[in-house]
């Protein structure tokens, strides 16, 4: 397995992520997890418990597949409220390193109206690449 980061001349260092991954091997696509246990039950309406939950779902995925933090190349958050985003910064590089690290793959956020569960204020999806 191959992974490097890639990051255009004369650009300006992303904060907590990478602008573009290349990578080469076996590539595990995770579905959207959210903030519930595998139980399907939210333990938290928080949105750092929520997070750090859908985190601790997509590393069990991950790590069923045989793979680890640092084979992610890609996430997608969607989160229902920005606010509480951009309130809780600190808060969320903190939950994200508990659960995966000083890894940063290529990221996007987006903000939504809502997500299918009515309980949930976020939900990421993964891309990872394991050896072959």
């Amino acid at each position: 397995m191959t992974m490097i980061t890639v990051q255009p001349e004369g650009w300006a260092k992303p904060k907590g992520y990478a602008n573009g991954i290349l990578a080469r091997g076996r590539t595990l696509f995770i579905g959207g997890q959210i903030g519930w246990t595998a139980e399907q039950v939210f333990k938290t309406d928080s949105f750092i418990g929520q997070m750090e939950q859908a985190l601790r779902n997509i590393l069990a995925v991950l790590e069923a597949a045989g793979g680890r933090p640092e084979h992610l190349a890609r996430l997608t958050w969607y989160v229902t409220d920005k606010k509480d985003y951009l309130d809780n910064q600190g808060a969320v590089g903190e939950a994200y390193r508990r659960v995966l690290g000083y890894h940063f793959p290529a990221m996007t956020m987006v903000v939504v109206s809502a997500l299918i569960e009515d309980e949930a204020k976020i939900e990421i999806e993964a891309t990872a690449v394991l050896p072959e």
